[in-house]
């Protein structure tokens, strides 16, 4: 880290959010790499104008994102490979992996237009025999597979959809840049045993462990923009999320 890279203390920000943010994106950058031990506690309180107690839970939040990991004794160190925890925010697997210093790539396994049936016309609100834009694709992180993908658009929506290489782009910012960005998604997760022709895109055995992720997206005028099906492989996959107690007294 340089001088330039103080943080400001007049922001409205929290100072460790800041001194999180800064560390996060130079393991992003690559200027910190894997495995690379960071400066001393006092050095990096210096360069960043910041108290101990306010670096340690910076440290400790990156720990917790799989960023950083600790050495009793020894200090702190970037992450060999990112955790498999994934945000409960609204983001593509493009950019989870973007944030986690990973490569994602997608191998397609269909790319065509249909015709909306009756179910899925009541999916995304829109008159049976609709044209849709459905996506099925192996998504890979560094190279490994994750999740089976199978997503569906209406195609009126994002009309350039089917001549997108998506071994490489992402859908949620093709929507986006065609002004259907989704804002919002309901999701409903299972356990369940791998389906048969899933399992050879996952390297699995038909009924080992996976877990399936079911999310209709809404975009700011709440028009239904997507709905997937996404088969996670149990042992590549877990989600983190929060829960909030309410202001109501209990007995």
């Amino acid at each position: 880290m340089s001088q330039a890279t103080l943080i400001a203390s007049d922001s409205p920000e929290p100072l460790w959010v800041q001194a999180a943010e800064l560390i996060e994106r130079q393991v992003r950058e690559g200027v910190l790499p894997a495995g690379r031990r960071l400066p001393a506690e006092r050095e990096l309180c210096t360069q960043m104008g910041i108290s101990r107690v306010t670096l340690r839970r910076a440290l400790q939040h990156l720990v917790e994102q799989g960023v950083l990991r600790s050495s009793h004794g020894r200090g702190w160190y970037v992450a060999s490979r990112p955790d498999r925890d994934w945000p409960n925010s609204l983001e593509s697997f493009t950019e989870t992996a973007r944030r986690k210093a990973l490569v994602a790539t997608s191998r397609v396994i269909r790319a065509e237009v249909t015709e909306a049936s009756l179910d899925e016309a009541d999916q995304f609100g829109v008159a049976a025999g609709t044209k849709l834009f459905v996506l099925e694709r192996v998504r890979m992180l560094d190279g490994l597979a994750i999740g089976v993908d199978a997503s569906r658009v209406v195609l009126n929506l994002a009309p350039e959809l089917p001549g997108t290489d998506f071994a490489v782009a992402s859908l949620l910012e093709e929507l986006a840049a065609a002004g259907a960005e989704p804002v919002v998604a309901q999701s409903v997760i299972e356990a369940m045993g791998c389906p048969e022709e899933i399992a050879g895109h996952l390297d699995l055995d038909p009924g080992d462990p996976v877990l399936v992720m079911h999310q209709s997206m809404v975009d700011t005028v709440g028009r239904v923009v997507l709905v997937s099906t996404i088969t996670y492989r149990g042992d590549r996959y877990r989600l983190r999320t929060s829960f909030t107690r309410g202001g109501g007294t209990t007995a």
